[in-house]
């Protein structure tokens, strides 16, 4: 079997855990990272840093035009909204937060698939691998319980965007394999995705979670929050505060 797989690696806790998994799952991976006009590139330095220390061949793709596009954000246009901070964590998942991107996960995973079924067809059309043999799938670190709300993360969506993604490629069409959109720690907590990030050996030093861009995570977003508690939960430090 020819498994070839694409992870969206944006730089984070969660991301940096499903790159880990995906390396051992898919013989041929790639990490596309996207800089889509986001607030601040720092996320983009730690993507780098953990694709390079999983020795994962890593693609950066220029998207700022899609955060002229989704502007309705306040990571892509924070001078209009401000970063929520010191929102109570039960808070999270009751309403969704102007963190929300439009429809950022759909267009990311659009992109990916692109790029894995690009590989796919190459296999096929140009070097004779049997569709029968074949595995594409895109790794995506979406997660249903310790989320802030976003409808992008919910498994009502995921259940059908593979099949929207069979149906419009030339794979699943004339060769019947399906783009299979993997979310492997969708139904884990966050403390959950810590022990697994150690377990894997995954460099969660490297990570970047916070919304803000600064020297240090402010401790105060949503994000930030949540990977705290779930590190306490875990009983293990940060190693990224060290």
């Amino acid at each position: 079997m020819q498994s070839l797989g694409v992870v969206l690696l944006s730089g984070g806790l969660d991301s940096c855990v499903v790159a880990a998994l995906a390396r051992r799952r898919a013989v041929q991976l790639q990490a596309l990272t996207l800089r889509y006009g986001q607030r601040h590139a720092r996320e983009l330095d730690a993507a780098r840093a953990v694709a390079s220390a999983l020795a994962i061949p890593q693609r950066e793709a220029d998207v700022s035009f899609f955060g002229a596009l989704a502007w309705y954000s306040s990571l892509t246009t924070p001078e209009r909204f401000p970063l929520p901070q010191d929102r109570p964590l039960e808070a999270a998942g009751t309403a969704i937060p102007s963190t929300y991107v439009p429809l950022r996960n759909t267009f990311f995973i659009a992109l990916a698939a692109a790029l894995v079924e690009s590989a796919a067809l190459e296999a096929i059309e140009q070097h004779g691998a049997s569709p029968a043999e074949l595995r594409a799938a895109v790794y995506i670190a979406a997660n249903a319980i310790d989320y802030s709300g976003y409808p992008d993360c919910r498994p009502e969506y995921y259940a059908q965007v593979s099949e929207t993604l069979c149906r419009g490629s030339k794979i699943g069409t004339e060769y019947g394999v399906p783009i299979r959109v993997e979310t492997p720690i969708l139904a884990l907590g966050k403390a959950e995705i810590v022990r697994l990030g150690v377990e894997l050996a995954a460099p969660l030093e490297l990570t970047w979670s916070c919304y803000a861009g600064g020297a240090r995570p402010c401790g105060r977003c949503d994000s930030c929050r949540l990977r705290a508690e779930g590190f306490a939960a875990a009983g293990l430090p940060d190693p990224a505060l060290r």
